[in-house]
């Protein structure tokens, strides 16, 4: 009986939070970010882990509160810890440019943040890896080829035309200037300005 209780106590916990987070969103479109605000904070205080991603929102945009990245950031890594990919990729860029250079710890941690955005499908981060990783102190180009690729296959026009640059150029894969024609076609066809003039 003492089960049971508690695993109604858990669901009923879970579906509050749903509900507060659903107040929230319809709150914020409606313009109230106050109320929506309120709604967010209630359930992620509570663990929900898509309401402590719209915290985070809140913070970074100063929606419905006053504008704290810090605040955003720790709202971002309590989702994030809860695998939430968008949070994921959110956390890792606040670490990222907002972390001493001597702090190896914090680098790693939002690689790795990065890294499971990247594969639970967010184009954003499968596009910001594969520039790190082509950029970084030590390229790492068949890793940053790889995100190019993932993002550009989602639809992300200027991943496609880093990826017709590194066939161009033969960063981690063999030159091949017919393919990276191709990509940077595609790419112009969506609208990206620097595919059109690599193309000219």
């Amino acid at each position: 009986l003492e089960e049971a209780a508690f695993q109604l106590q858990q669901i009923f916990r879970i579906d509050i939070s749903i509900a507060l987070n659903i107040l929230g969103i319809e709150s914020m479109r409606a313009g109230h970010h106050r109320i929506a605000y309120t709604c967010f904070k209630l359930a992620a205080d509570r663990g929900y882990s898509k309401a402590q991603f719209n915290v985070g929102l809140c913070y970074e945009h100063g929606r419905g509160t006053e504008k704290d990245l810090e605040k955003a950031a720790f709202y971002y890594f309590r989702a994030a810890s809860s695998c939430h990919p968008m949070a994921q990729y959110r956390y890792a860029r606040y670490l990222l440019s907002h972390r001493p250079e001597n702090e190896w710890d914090r680098h790693q941690k939002a690689v790795t943040f990065l890294e499971q955005a990247a594969m639970a499908g967010i184009t954003e981060a499968q596009a910001y890896l594969g520039v790190f990783y082509m950029k970084g102190l030590q390229p790492k180009e068949k890793r940053g080829l790889k995100y190019l690729q993932l993002a550009a296959k989602s639809g992300d026009a200027q991943s496609r035309y880093h990826v017709g640059v590194c066939y161009e150029k033969g960063l981690g894969v063999q030159q091949n200037v017919a393919e990276a024609m191709r990509h940077y076609r595609q790419s112009a066809a969506a609208g990206n300005r620097d595919a059109r003039e690599r193309l000219r």
